[in-house]
């Protein structure tokens, strides 16, 4: 299940990466992973401070730290 949760996780990084901020339905619709597998892995990447969650009116949105975005850019 880890290495699952590893895959999720790389796939919502590189969907961020490429599209920018997107609410968790539609960051979820875009990866097509299964929900527990991907709470899983947005908290891990939380949990690792590579992504930025914030409260919107009845959803959040999500998005990575700049610092990951820049140096996706820089290699």
């Amino acid at each position: 299940m880890q290495e699952q949760t590893g895959m999720i996780a790389g796939a919502i990084w590189e969907t961020l990466n490429t599209k920018g901020e997107l609410t968790l339905a539609k960051l979820k619709a875009a990866v097509k992973a299964p929900t527990p597998v991907f709470d899983w892995a947005i908290g891990w990447l939380a949990r690792e401070d590579k992504v930025v969650i914030t409260p919107k009116q009845r959803s959040y949105s999500v998005r990575l730290k700049q610092s990951q975005a820049d140096s996706a850019y820089a290699a």
